[in-house]
């Protein structure tokens, strides 16, 4: 039996092509992030946790899957642009939470000329887009 964790993180294939390391660096970071959130109070509630799904995307893939939040109905999902890089899509009573989060083309560059700073690179950007929807949620920052 599998049971699903609460955060996920998915990358998109162009960037895990380009960095070879990225999955089992998105892996190591689910599990850090899921036990920080638990430490710190997420789940209180087992009959309302919410499910967070973050989504690692290249420049053009971001631009896709924010056309296809802009025609996302209002009345099912909320939807918040937390900066130029990323955008949230919330289903309050399904309590998922979609996020899309943008490497951004100056950070590919910056990441191909500095492979060493990937992992602590997604990391703090992960992390602050990790505390952003605490905020948004009423939750403690991790």
């Amino acid at each position: 039996m599998t049971e699903t964790l609460p955060i996920t993180i998915n990358v998109n294939t162009d960037l895990l092509d380009k960095f070879s390391k990225l999955k089992s660096v998105s892996n190591k970071l689910e599990a850090q992030f899921n036990f920080q959130t638990l430490t710190a109070n997420w789940y209180g509630d087992e009959e309302d946790i919410l499910i967070i799904h973050l989504c690692l995307e290249t420049p053009a893939s971001f631009n896709q899957r924010q056309e296809e939040f802009d025609q996302l109905s209002l009345s099912d999902v909320s939807v918040s642009h937390f900066s130029d890089d990323v955008i949230s899509c919330f289903n309050k009573g399904e309590q998922q939470l979609l996020c899309v989060i943008a490497i951004t083309t100056s950070e590919l560059e910056l990441l191909t000329l500095q492979p060493r700073l990937l992992t602590g690179f997604i990391q703090a950007k992960l992390h602050k887009v990790l505390n952003l929807i605490a905020q948004q949620q009423s939750l403690a920052s991790i």
